[in-house]
């Protein structure tokens, strides 16, 4: 193996470790957000949407708080889980820690200060927690790999290593990575809030397309992550987007084949009951026996409605609190009809482009139909 290609397949194989320690970290963190934004919009259901902070004591104050500590604590997780992937314990803290000061608009704006800029209370929010728990893992996997004399080898786990890691990385977590990443994502917030018509569309209409196009794969994770993220800035738009979008693939193909069940292969039709269900269920790769059985008709198909779906979503305003359960959690949006239609909608330009695409099963497996041979 050439020098060029042992390092495309070290760089490879970083890439591959990276991805699956931020998917780590996301894992652990959506039950945060699931618990954040269901009670949350328990909440608001149980008050008034505007007054409900203010009515002390009220059964929706009690369910909004369990919803803002939850919201609050899924991005310090985040963070603290990515370093935990990459160093094991002794940097699940230090990831923490380190994610959670800048998460504090008062210490990011007077880090701020020191850099001679007004970071006017921004957060580095989800973007910041990639990047710290990240350095984290790494600097905190470095110190776990030094050799050390056997006496002091049990403090290096839960003392000695957490506090050197957040003792080195605090001052670039503070300047370097906080409130540069904090003006990025206050940045991004603002564009993703002051979004409308063709700016709105072209959004959703792309998280759409990245949702269905590998079905489960990296490009979904990523819109997903994207998302999800987004729920702790109180940007829920992203959110129903890609939740719809994720819905409408198996949805789609399974219309198709109820629609046309003569351009699939009979066992695809039990395949389309199941498919209906891991639509409904938020289940993208619920599509991926469609996509197996024929990319070049299939992916189109899927992307296209997915990108209606997800444009049409973006459009409307329509917000989604909870990062998953599909059908089941529909009333927790602020526009649940809307929700339901864009799912409908995108289903049924899937349906219809994957119906027009595909030819006959047995024309296209280069057999005679019956009907042929009755003719004979």
């Amino acid at each position: 193996m050439s020098t060029t290609d042992k390092a495309e397949s070290a760089l490879r194989s970083h890439v591959t470790s990276v991805k699956e320690d931020l998917m780590t970290g996301v894992s652990f963190m959506i039950p945060f957000v699931t618990i954040g934004g269901i009670f949350l919009a328990l909440g608001f259901a149980a008050g008034d949407t505007v007054e409900v902070f203010n009515n002390t004591g009220s059964v929706g104050w009690y369910l909004a708080q369990i919803g803002v500590a939850g919201l609050t604590l899924m991005v310090p997780v985040l963070g603290a889980y990515i370093a935990y992937a990459i160093a094991d314990r002794p940097g699940l803290a230090p990831g923490f820690v380190l994610t959670w000061i800048i998460q504090q608009g008062t210490i990011v704006t007077e880090a701020g200060k020191v850099l001679g800029f007004n970071a006017d209370g921004a957060t580095a929010g989800y973007l910041g927690a990639l990047v710290v728990g990240l350095v984290a893992g790494y600097v905190a996997r470095w110190f776990k790999n030094r050799d050390v004399p056997s006496a002091i080898q049990p403090m290096m786990p839960v003392l000695l290593i957490p506090v050197a890691t957040v003792a080195v990385l605090a001052p670039i977590v503070l300047f370097v990575i906080g409130a540069p990443v904090a003006l990025a994502n206050q940045a991004l917030t603002a564009f993703l809030e002051g979004m409308r018509g063709s700016q709105a569309l072209f959004v959703g209409a792309i998280l759409g397309a990245m949702m269905a196009f590998d079905m489960g794969g990296p490009v979904n994770k990523v819109a997903y992550v994207f998302s999800v993220g987004l729920v702790s800035e109180g940007i829920y738009e992203p959110m129903a987007a890609v939740m719809i979008a994720g819905m409408i693939p198996p949805i789609g193909l399974a219309l198709s084949n109820f629609i046309a069940p003569h351009k699939y292969a009979e066992e695809m039709y039990q395949n389309a009951k199941n498919g209906i269900i891991l639509g409904f269920s938020f289940i993208t790769e619920g599509a991926i026996p469609y996509a197996a059985a024929d990319p070049l008709r299939v992916i189109p198909s899927i992307v296209a409605g997915s990108a209606v779906g997800g444009a049409l979503s973006m459009a409307l305003g329509v917000g989604m609190r909870a990062p998953h359960g599909g059908i089941f959690v529909i009333p927790l949006s602020n526009q649940p009809l809307m929700f339901l239609g864009c799912i409908v909608l995108g289903s049924l330009v899937t349906a219809a482009i994957a119906t027009l695409l595909k030819g006959d099963f047995e024309e296209e497996a280069g057999t005679t139909s019956p009907s042929a041979q009755a003719g004979d």
